[in-house]
């Protein structure tokens, strides 16, 4: 295949080492020579280093080299173009102009694909002659290394179109996910549930931003919290996305931006590029805080409460309870811990709560404020565990129930504990499920496949599992009643569940279970 890439930026030139190392011609070009120039010279850096390593052999290196062809003119005839791949700045004006030029120079055979991450796709085909040419093609950066391509339908797009770019996409040894034309596309749009859900969390004081990332790690699994990546993206083009796709969907509450970041990005917090962000960076950046030590009595007396909502999730039918469970845990570690129905005078109180508030179990079962706590249930991917404090937490008792929380049995590393304010369901619960309702909207919307959804963020974003598999690892009826409970306490509409989560809970189907359509019950 004969591909032309028009704009050699740092998406254009990894797109030209991708599809040239892969045995395709390549015809690399830009408005500016130089441009050409310097994108050539960094894939030809790029493929050597991999001869180096020993990733590529010497020989597919210089075929690879003889395969990519500098274009000065990116408007120059070409008959034996098969595919056009537009990598210019994120302006639909200007996307436009270069597709009315193209047009103009290429056979009607070209197909032409836009890179765009932000932009409809159907309105940049909209100023085509022949609209039914173009489709999206949005790679991630950086594109050998990020093993994952949107193929973007517009609305006119002719339906032969993404399935021979998919088969271009997964011959070349990425994977490729189809979505709908909507704002975000997948990849972005699935990864707002867990940003967007961290600022709210922040807005409200739960903890802060170090707080929450190491829960989200610790606890999540995630490679990276999401106050640090956003500040590797960089917190002006985060906010950017959140505000497009916030709108695009017409101000969805699940997707709702933060008050935290308008001023922040208007005073240049953008993060690493800027040296500062929600962390510092340089080499005059201070050393982060390290977090407060364990200084309580691990040895004091601990009760646990069975509120009857707080069972072990992902065990399935019978499971123990978040009570059971932890009452034997910290029997393991030789910790006190207290039985009988009711909680000795001295001892600290503990409760596992599932999309609730320990505020709410004091005032219910009438416990004694100042020293009882709240424990998030959810299985940790690491060694930690998350302690509530309400208000009327006395600190002394607080601290106590720390150390009895890192309390580990022999021969384990210790746990270590983190204290939130108390809130519904907690960080981890509360990111893990903004990030399952996301998903499932996007499901629920017919915007991509149950199987594409997982794949996309798994390969685009780097969590651990797909968002509607890890909803299944803790089952769709216990996803239901978090984000139900979740809703029912605070009465904000960003915690409802969607329907797809329902009807799955109703069911007894997982979530990445597809369903059967109408169209099935019609045909056949």
């Amino acid at each position: 295949m004969r591909i032309r890439i028009v704009g050699a930026g740092a998406m254009g030139r990894g797109i030209a080492q991708w599809a040239a190392s892969a045995g395709h011609t390549v015809e690399l070009s830009d408005v500016r020579t130089e441009a050409v120039k310097a994108a050539v010279d960094f894939v030809r850096s790029m493929l050597e280093r991999a001869v180096d390593k020993g990733r590529m052999s010497a020989g597919d290196c210089a075929a690879a080299l003889e395969r990519l062809v500098p274009l000065d003119d990116p408007w120059a005839q070409g008959p034996d173009v098969d595919l056009v791949i537009e990598a210019v700045r994120e302006d639909l004006d200007t996307k436009a102009e270069v597709f009315g030029k193209l047009e103009q120079a290429l056979p009607g055979s070209a197909v032409f694909a836009t890179n765009t991450s932000s932009l409809s796709v159907t309105r940049i085909a909209a100023s085509l002659k022949d609209p039914t040419r173009l489709a999206g093609l949005h790679f991630f950066n950086p594109v050998p290394l990020m093993k994952i391509v949107e193929i973007v339908p517009g609305a006119a797009t002719r339906p032969g179109i993404p399935p021979a770019l998919t088969e271009l996409v997964e011959s070349c040894g990425h994977r490729a996910v189809t979505v709908a034309d909507t704002p975000g596309f997948l990849v972005n749009h699935a990864g707002r549930g867990l940003v967007t859900e961290a600022l709210a969390l922040l807005e409200e004081s739960v903890a802060d931003p170090a707080g929450i990332d190491r829960i989200a790690r610790d606890v999540l699994g995630l490679r990276m919290g999401p106050f640090e990546l956003m500040d590797l993206t960089g917190l002006d083009v985060t906010a950017a996305v959140i505000d497009s796709i916030w709108q695009g969907f017409r101000y969805e509450d699940r997707l709702r931006p933060s008050y935290l970041t308008p001023n922040r990005v208007a005073a240049g917090l953008h993060g690493r590029k800027t040296g500062q962000g929600w962390f510092a960076y340089g080499s005059e950046a201070p050393a982060p805080a390290a977090e407060a030590p364990v200084t309580g009595d691990a040895d004091r007396p601990v009760f646990v409460v069975d509120t009857g909502t707080g069972a072990t999730p992902g065990t399935g039918t019978g499971a123990v309870s978040g009570a059971d469970a932890l009452r034997a845990a910290l029997t393991a570690a030789g910790a006190a811990v207290g039985s009988g129905p009711a909680p000795s005078a001295d001892a600290v109180v503990l409760v596992p709560v599932w999309g609730t508030t320990v505020a709410a179990a004091v005032a219910t079962l009438g416990l004694p404020a100042g020293r009882t706590f709240g424990v998030d249930p959810l299985p940790a991917a690491g060694r930690r565990r998350v302690l509530a404090v309400t208000p009327a937490a006395d600190p002394s008792a607080a601290r106590d129930a720390r150390a009895v929380l890192a309390r580990a049995a022999d021969g384990e590393e210790a746990y270590a504990v983190s204290v939130v304010r108390d809130t519904a369901g907690s960080v981890a619960q509360r990111l893990l499920a903004s990030v399952v309702s996301v998903a499932a909207s996007i499901a629920e919307r017919s915007l991509a496949t149950p199987a594409d959804i997982d794949l996309a963020v798994t390969a685009g974003l780097g969590y651990p599992v797909g968002p509607l598999a890890w909803g299944d690892r803790i089952g769709a009826a216990r996803m239901l009643e978090l984000q139900r409970a979740l809703h029912a306490t605070t009465g904000d509409p960003r915690h409802r569940p969607t329907r797809w989560l329902t009807e799955r809970a109703q069911l007894g189907l997982p979530l990445t279970d597809p369903g059967t359509s109408p169209a099935a019950c019609t045909t056949g």
